[in-house]
């Protein structure tokens, strides 16, 4: 690698139908209807399902999750919500954003601790959606 350069992992879309298959396997396991996808860390989409029942709106709220982790650092998308609790000036400027979504069902996928791209998920409550999401991170990461 030259001075002005980095070598980075990069989630293949192998990788990333691996985690829309996992997430939807547990959707399917909890009775839920999810919409989810998969971004590399630039914010391109790499993979994306809505599950038979699901909400056709949620769609781009899924991928919004998925985007606003990586456009944030990493951060899951409920952190996001936490870091701006009380900041009700910054919660609407950054709410108000076209594709960002701060609250509950993006999470990150780091491999070897760099961000190698994010899961979203939206069907359900806040809560939900972070699980199925975390379900497809997980068959990439392993943990």
């Amino acid at each position: 690698m030259g001075e002005h350069t980095r070598g980075s992992a990069v989630l293949t879309l192998e990788g990333a139908e691996a985690a829309l298959a996992a997430a939807l396997a547990y959707a399917r396991e909890h009775d839920l209807r999810m919409n989810v996808a998969v971004v590399d860390p630039g914010g391109t989409l790499l993979a994306f399902a809505r599950m038979d029942g699901a909400f056709a709106a949620s769609g781009e709220i899924a991928i919004d999750k998925a985007r606003t982790v990586v456009r944030f650092g990493g951060a899951p998308t409920s952190g996001l919500y936490e870091a701006l609790a009380g900041e009700d000036a910054v919660i609407r400027g950054i709410g108000n954003r076209p594709g960002v979504a701060a609250f509950g069902g993006g999470v990150p996928v780091r491999v070897d601790g760099e961000l190698v791209g994010a899961v979203g998920a939206s069907g359900g409550s806040a809560g939900e959606d972070e699980q199925v999401a975390a379900a497809g991170a997980v068959a990439i990461t392993g943990t």
